[in-house]
Parts: structure tokens; sequence; C-alpha cells
């Protein structure tokens, strides 16, 4: 469909989802919509990042489960995040002896997760596909701007990664919401380098923009 458009006929759809979230992403009114509401934003670990490891895997095994379908059921997981190799999606695959497709799209992971567990279904390739994202604030804050431990002061526009983890099960059978497309976007640079607004930099992706 067009040049950037694909179209799914077999639809796969999404069965079973599972969410994790942290203590401020629960404060509003999505709370109520989180599966499993964090008390500790650490969930446990030691690190930020084995605890983003740890919701990541979270998700994944409670998407499976809520499929009412076993591990060995499963025919691929299609995972990433916003740490360097994306090591937390990685590190959560290991634990779970199922084929495993990493992606990067940052704030797009999801989407993009979808999108190409869709397309493995739809094209026969795959059964069933975990497709799941995940990030830690503090994490991500080490990763792109000043580690917590530094005490820097936060400019006003400085966005806020979201502690927290989803994942769905996408399956060629069962009931659940359709995946009927998937338009993959293009690399638009408006030149935008403050670190601390990340915002303004991904906000053309949600704009139509027109010659």
């Amino acid at each position: 469909m067009g040049n950037q458009t694909i179209y799914f006929r077999n639809q796969p759809k999404m069965i079973s989802v599972s969410t994790i979230a942290g203590t401020k992403e629960c404060e509003g009114i999505i709370g109520r919509y989180v599966e499993t509401a964090l008390s500790d934003d650490m969930y446990g670990e030691k690190t930020y990042e084995k605890a983003e490891c740890k919701m990541l895997s979270h998700v994944i095994d409670g998407a499976i489960t809520n499929a009412g379908l076993n591990r060995d059921e499963v025919d691929m997981i299609v995972s990433g995040d916003l740490l360097n190799q994306i090591i937390s999606a990685s590190f959560a695959a290991r634990d779970f002896s199922i084929p495993f497709l990493g992606v990067y799209g940052a704030c797009s992971t999801m989407a993009e997760s979808l999108a190409v567990a869709a397309a493995l279904i739809d094209g026969k390739f795959c059964r069933r596909v975990v497709a799941a994202t995940g990030s830690h604030f503090a994490s991500a804050e080490r990763q792109y701007r000043y580690p917590l431990e530094l005490g820097t002061t936060r400019p006003p526009q400085s966005q806020w990664t979201v502690t927290g983890a989803g994942g769905t099960l996408v399956a060629e059978e069962g009931e659940g919401v359709r995946i009927t497309g998937a338009t993959f976007g293009k690399v638009v640079d408006f030149g935008i380098t403050d670190v601390n607004n990340m915002g303004a930099a991904m906000a053309p992706a949600n704009a139509i923009i027109t010659p």
C-alpha cells in the first residue's frame, strides 16, 4: 500500500497482554490499567539495569501465561530496550530458551516489535510471537544524560523516560485486537541538539509533513 505501508492479509491478533510500571507512572489515571504496579522502582534488585531486565522478563512471561500457553508453544520473542546492545531484552530472552530477535527503535520499539511480529505471523513463518519492550528512568538517564548519583539539576524541558515494560502475545489464531497493517517511517533530522528535550526531536514522527 504505497511506498511505506504493508497490509497483513491474515490480520494477526494480540491475544494477551502484560504490563508493569513504576511508582510515578502509576500515580495518574494510567495506573488503574497497569497489571503489575511496583511499590519499589528497584524491583528488589541492586541496579537499575537489573530492575529493567526483570521487568521485561515479567511481561514476557506474563503475556505467555495470560494467553494460556507454555513457553515451548511460542515461536519467537521480538523485543528491545534503550540500553547499549539492548542488554535488558537480550538478558531477559536468555532465560526463556525461545528464539529471539532484538530490535531497537527507541520510543518506537514496541511499534517496531509488533510490526515484525505481525509480519512473521502473516507470512506463516511463526504461529505465536511475543512482542515486548521496556525501559527504566534511571538507566536511561545514565545512558543519555547524567547518572542520578551526580545530583544534576534537571531543566524544566527535560523528558521523563518511563519505568515500566509491556508485552503482548501476537498469534495467527484467537480473540484479540487485529493488526491490519504497518507503516514504516523515514529518518528526519530537524537539528534538535538539546539532550534534555528529546521530545522535540521525536515530535515530527507524530505529524504529517507535506511539501
